[in-house]
Formats: C-alpha cells, structure tokens, sequence
C-alpha cells in the first residue's frame, strides 16, 4: 500500500470475476490493493499462483495474502477436502461451506480498517447456482450497513446483477487476461467442467464465441 494511504480492498482469487473487477478498477485510474484469503480450499496454492499471473503487473507487488485456513480444518466439504473425481460422485450440496461469504467479506472489512482502507470490493455476481444463504441481495445489504456503522468500511459489488457472460465480455473489453483465470470448486489443478463455477464459466465463454462467430 504505497505511502500507507487509505486504499479500496478488492477481494482476488484467481477467478474470471476478480480478476476483471481488479483489471476494471485499474482502467477507472484506481490503485487498489488486491487481497487473497486462504480459507483452507484445496485449491488455494493453485488459486494463489493463478492469481499471481492474471493480476496487473504493476498490482503484483501489492498483493496481500490472509490465512484463515484453521477455521475449516473440521469441515468435509468437497471445497477443503478435495475429492477424486474419477471416483466420486461430487454434487452442489457437497461444496458447501458454512458463511463462507460471510467469513470473507468480515475478513477483508477486518484487513480494510486495520490499513485505514475506506472500502471493500468484491465480484459477486448474479448466479443462479449460488446456494448459500449469505449470497441473497438482503444479505448483502445488511453486511454492507453493518460495515458501514462499525468501522467505516464500505461493502462494494459492482457486479452483483451482472451474469458470467457479462463479466466475462467486460473483461475481454479489458483486455484482462480472463482466459488463463482458475475458477473450480472441486478440483485443484485442473477445471472439473461441472462444478458450478465450471458450467457458468464455460457457459460465458460459449456466449462469447457465439458473438464473434459470422451471421
């Protein structure tokens, strides 16, 4: 955080939706600091890696990594305890993690006040595979009032009614380097294809080489 200046924190994984918004603020002429949380998923060193090489290349130097990984070291999730896809049978329900939205948007408002950031930017966007209970517009909007009344940090989802097609063709716009992005749930190495993450992913992609093909 250059010179200790209040910053906007934005919320990277790796994945296609971070990695626009951060490439999106950059355009905008903002410096944001990008903030990667460890929160025990299998896929974390890959995810982290990923992220490395998508990010602005002035921006590399700036990234901060959070290690919560101990929170879900009991948990069974598909998302922690990585299962082997050739055998297993993996579905929606076994990726679940308790206020894992919660948990990381607390996380990054925490990270926020403590370097005097004035706000929080994160990429969630409108899917319709998004089960958790802390991913509703209400939810949103109650976290964004709590962080607004204690502490000060603004809650930001520029891409909360945008879909992955779109995102996905802002990025391109961009020029974000969204085709080597990693978004996968249940695998840590190579993109499973069914996950939900994978089946919005692939679907944007589709919509996008629907648009650049001849009538």
């Amino acid at each position: 955080m250059p010179g200790g200046m209040p910053v906007t924190v934005v919320m990277t994984s790796g994945g296609m939706d971070s990695t626009v918004l951060i490439w999106d603020l950059v355009a905008q002429g903002q410096q944001p600091t990008p903030l990667f949380v460890n929160y025990g998923q299998h896929c974390h060193e890959h995810e982290l890696s990923t992220l490395k090489e998508v990010l602005p290349p002035h921006l590399k130097g700036s990234l901060e990594v959070v290690n919560i990984s101990d929170v879900y070291r009991s948990a069974k999730s598909a998302m922690v305890l990585e299962r082997d896809l050739w055998q297993d049978d993996v579905k929606a329900d076994d990726l679940y993690l308790p206020y894992r939205t919660l948990l990381l948007l607390s996380t990054a408002a925490a990270f926020a006040q403590a370097c005097s950031a004035t706000s929080v930017q994160s990429a969630f966007i409108n899917s319709n595979h998004a089960k958790e209970i802390d991913c509703s517009a209400e939810f949103f909007g109650r976290l964004e009032a709590v962080f607004g009344v204690y502490g000060g940090v603004s809650l930001l989802l520029p891409y909360r009614y945008l879909s992955k097609y779109e995102v996905a063709r802002k990025g391109l716009a961009l020029g974000a380097p969204i085709a080597s992005t990693f978004s996968c749930q249940a695998s840590s190495q190579v993109p499973c294809g069914v996950c939900p993450n994978c089946v919005d992913r692939l679907s944007a992609f589709r919509q996008l080489r629907a648009d650049h093909e001849p009538a």
